[in-house]
């Protein structure tokens, strides 16, 4: 049927106009919570980078404290992965960058001899990580596009768990690191133990410290503070992979958009080549036709073609 691929394309540009519309609603809502998440990383920043101040300068005031965050061993033989992801596909590479660099370090880790530990934060992570049969500890999901202080609480008392009982030697941190709209990029970093005092203290200065009082003791402020630069640090994190996993969404959606505006274009004109293809064999047939009856007739006029088209119900317009 000459207009049977017509309709058929035409459809298709219905389909791919609807598809464009909502990768288009998305590619602006992600814009409006990357710019949301930067703003929440630029505000807890100074939070956190007074609190390791403060750390750093009450170990260079000479302040030494016993701590089980500080912990070291010399063989590491288990070692808890906290792996931040998305609950959500549609981000581009986001989620496979992060989850490819975790295996990474699971399997370098598993060739040497040594045990893990999976904390997965997201259900892309455990999505991924149980269906190749890998042991996960604990999982936390729903709020990876924008989390909260007390979901990295939660976290790092499980994580505090772990490294306090003797359960891991090491955590390590895998997210993804919010440099710029254009950049993030997929980073291991060890969370526990923390560094020692006697290295902490070289960042430090005793001397802004001198007019301060601590009560009981600046060992028992120091002591109290170094779980709360766990929370932060953690939370830190969440922020900036939040702030990456919607910077990916937001440039995946637009390219979404505008390969759906190419289609669009492609299928539009196939279509005009189709009808057109289906005008012309309308025309040649007609033409035929006109041909066959005046060969039928016996008559020497030539048939008039104009007239023919406007018997048939042709026309133009």
């Amino acid at each position: 049927m000459p207009g049977g691929a017509e309709r058929v394309l035409r459809r298709r540009i219905g389909s791919v106009k609807n598809t464009k519309k909502i990768t288009r609603a998305m590619e602006l809502i992600a814009a409006t919570r990357v710019a949301r998440a930067q703003q929440r990383a630029k505000a807890a920043r100074p939070y956190s980078e007074q609190l390791t101040s403060v750390i750093e300068n009450l170990a260079a005031g000479g302040a030494e404290v016993d701590h089980p965050l500080l912990r070291q061993v010399e063989k590491v033989e288990t070692v808890a992965f906290v792996i931040c992801a998305g609950d959500r596909g549609l981000a581009g590479p986001y989620n496979a960058q992060v989850l490819r660099t975790a295996e990474r370090e699971i399997q370098a880790l598993r060739a040497e001899g040594g045990d893990y530990r999976i904390l997965a934060v997201g259900r892309k992570v455990h999505d991924y990580f149980a269906f190749r049969n890998y042991r996960i500890d604990s999982d936390y999901a729903g709020f990876t596009d924008n989390p909260t202080f007390d979901d990295a609480v939660a976290i790092a008392h499980r994580v505090r768990e772990l490294f306090d009982s003797g359960d891991v030697d090491q955590v390590e941190l895998i997210y993804t690191e919010f440099v710029s709209l254009g950049t993030q990029r997929a980073v291991v970093r060890r969370f526990l133990p923390l560094e020692p005092i006697s290295v902490v203290s070289g960042s430090g200065d005793a001397a802004a410290l001198a007019g301060f009082s601590f009560e009981p003791s600046a060992e028992g402020v120091l002591q109290d503070l170094l779980p709360r630069y766990v929370e932060a640090r953690l939370f830190t994190a969440l922020l900036d992979a939040a702030a990456s996993e919607h910077a990916n969404r937001q440039r995946a959606m637009k390219a979404a958009t505008d390969n759906a505006e190419e289609l669009i274009v492609k299928l539009s004109r196939a279509m005009n080549r189709a009808r057109q293809e289906a005008i012309t064999t309308e025309i040649m047939e007609i033409v035929g036709g006109a041909e066959a009856l005046g060969a039928d007739s016996g008559s020497s006029e030539e048939p008039n073609l104009e007239e023919m088209l406007l018997a048939t119900g042709w026309s133009a317009t």
